[in-house]
């Protein structure tokens, strides 16, 4: 039974390890525009003033986020490389599929992992596949946020594939 405990508490440690760091392989590489944004920030973030109800939004969403990791390149070797840990991460987190979008040569993939309602999400990947002259972006988004505040993040923020997250949103009522 001690054994038992141990593994099962290993296993535990090792996934949230494994969670927080597979996605900075890609920090720092030649070819790869990386954006990231800790707890600490959307923590100073959250203290602005708002003015308007937009920004009100804005505001309430950034309290809830404590992650936020975009990768983009033009590079289809490292393209490739993002897809494969995207493909292997998103079945060890035990992420769900929201949404897949083909458009123009573009493959859009939506996974997230949901929070205490239908419409909580406590992570959010998305992977967008690029392919000729388009952009292969990987985001991961962590919090405890509802998926249709998202556009306020995506608008402020100017965010690769921002559209395909206010579609996401409109499509999870």
């Amino acid at each position: 039974m001690r054994k038992l405990i141990l593994i099962v508490a290993l296993v535990l440690v090792s996934n949230t390890l494994f969670s927080q760091t597979v996605f900075d392989k890609f920090d720092n590489q030649d070819d790869i525009t990386t954006v990231i944004v800790n707890k600490k920030m959307f923590s100073m973030l959250s203290k602005v003033d708002a003015k308007d109800k937009e920004s009100q939004q804005y505001v309430n969403l950034i309290k809830k986020l404590e992650n936020l990791k975009v990768f983009v390149t033009a590079n289809a070797k490292k393209g490739l490389e993002m897809k494969a840990v995207a493909d292997k991460y998103q079945k060890s987190a035990g992420l769900e599929e929201l949404m897949r979008i083909n458009e123009k040569g573009k493959s859009v993939k939506i996974y997230v992992k949901s929070g205490a309602t239908e419409s909580q999400v406590k992570e959010l990947l998305m992977f967008i596949e690029g392919s000729g002259k388009e952009e292969t972006v990987l985001m991961s988004l962590t919090g405890n946020f509802d998926i249709d505040e998202l556009s306020a993040l995506t608008d402020k923020m100017n965010l690769p594939g921002g559209d395909e997250l206010k579609k996401a949103g409109k499509g999870k009522k």
